[in-house]
């Protein structure tokens, strides 16, 4: 059973920087040359019954479009993400944005499956992006997952 989705209260800020310093290697996030403070952003969290905190995302909008910046789940496989996005396309549509959009990596298979599945479309490709970004965050690795050497940004959307 997925965990229920609420608001990320304030206090959830610094569990949420940790744990992106710990599996995103800073609190910060770069996507497009943008270096975006995530554990600072609106988002939702899912927590179980018992109080764990199962995932999160984080969301900017901008010029009417609503950018997912981050999607995080513990625990995969449990439709944790799945709920996360289903809550921020509904929150985008009550917001009047036109779009869902964010940005991933070549390397990250699991995401662009992911994405995909849901009805995302990817609307470009940037092919060298992450040597920009690696400037502004040196802690991007150079191998991702699956050992795929992270070179390029993709951008998804999910139009409205």
């Amino acid at each position: 059973m997925t965990a229920p989705v609420d608001l990320i209260p304030e206090s959830d800020t610094a569990w949420i920087a940790d744990f992106l310093t710990r599996y995103w290697g800073a609190p910060a996030i770069v996507a497009r040359s943008d270096v975006i403070g995530a554990a600072d952003l609106s988002g939702f969290r899912a927590v179980d019954r018992d109080g764990t905190l199962k995932g999160f995302v984080s969301y900017r909008i901008v010029d009417g479009a609503l950018q997912i910046v981050t999607v995080n789940s513990v625990f995969e496989g449990g439709g944790t993400g799945q709920a996360l996005v289903v809550r921020v396309l509904f929150e985008a549509r009550e917001k009047g944005c036109s779009k869902v959009w964010l940005v991933t990596t070549n390397d990250n298979l699991h995401a662009l499956r992911f994405y995909q599945r849901r009805g995302f479309r990817i609307v470009a490709v940037y092919p060298g992006a992450m040597e920009a970004a690696r400037k502004l965050k040196p802690e991007i690795p150079a191998i991702g997952a699956s050992g795929i050497p992270i070179r390029d940004e993709i951008e998804l959307e999910f139009n409205l």
